[in-house]
């Protein structure tokens, strides 16, 4: 595949603007297939490798794959290169156990400050994620894209009138670093669950402003992520 942003119209863009349209796109691209699980975790990310497959330049490659360290979707040693960063058990609770903490606190306050424009998007939300779990278990694996994303719109959301932009911005770097193992759940169904139950839970608590119940119910529900994937990693050593 041989990538290349090139400008519209006669007008010629300038060569910064499409070296970082370039850095964008194969940041994109790779990003995509280490949520997708296309590239495994320990992976090593060969330039050579990437050239191939994606037709990224050397100095592009090496851009967006810096940007991904900063993001602890890849790691990087020194005269060892890169390599997709391993998933473990251990980590996940821990995540989980942050994006609780993060999380739970601002849908306490987004429940009890949010209005009637709030009700508007989280009923919105979550009938757009309705539409698409009820497709969700036929295909999962052609579903992972659109669950995922209806799937962050609905906890947005939920947590879209809480007033503190350093909560929002915490819970951002959370909920990306959980959506490699949420994407390894939903294909490894080894522990029944019934995810659209879960959103429901939450969604009818949330309206009826009981912040209460809301929270427990959506410390639960994260949680339950965490019990699938103790039945599919390792209990100890990461993968």
């Amino acid at each position: 595949m041989n990538i290349d942003v090139m400008p519209s119209g006669n007008a010629k863009a300038p060569k910064h603007t499409m070296a970082r349209s370039l850095v964008e796109a194969a940041y994109e691209t790779i990003r995509h297939e280490i949520l997708n699980g296309t590239l495994q975790p320990g992976t090593k990310l060969r330039f050579e490798m990437l050239r191939k497959r994606f037709g990224f330049g050397a100095s592009t490659l090496r851009e967006a794959l810096t940007r991904l360290v900063g993001e602890a979707l890849v790691t990087s040693e020194e005269q060892r290169g890169f390599k997709v960063a391993p998933v473990s058990l251990e980590d996940l609770a821990d995540l989980t156990r942050t994006r609780k903490f993060v999380e739970l606190e601002a849908l306490r306050e987004s429940i009890r400050l949010g209005d009637d424009a709030w009700e508007g998007r989280v009923v919105a939300a979550f009938h757009r994620l309705s539409k698409t779990e009820a497709r969700l278990s036929a295909q999962p694996e052609l579903m992972q894209d659109e669950f995922e994303q209806r799937n962050r719109e609905f906890h947005l959301a939920l947590i879209s009138a809480c007033p503190s932009r350093w909560l929002h911005h915490l819970h951002g770097i959370l909920y990306q670093q959980s959506e490699r193992y949420r994407r390894i759940s939903l294909l490894n169904r080894v522990v029944s669950r019934d995810v659209h139950a879960e959103h429901k839970s939450v969604f009818d608590a949330a309206m009826a402003r009981d912040v209460d119940l809301a929270c427990r119910l959506e410390g639960e529900h994260i949680d339950r992520t965490l019990a699938v994937m103790s039945k599919v990693l390792p209990l100890e050593a990461a993968i």
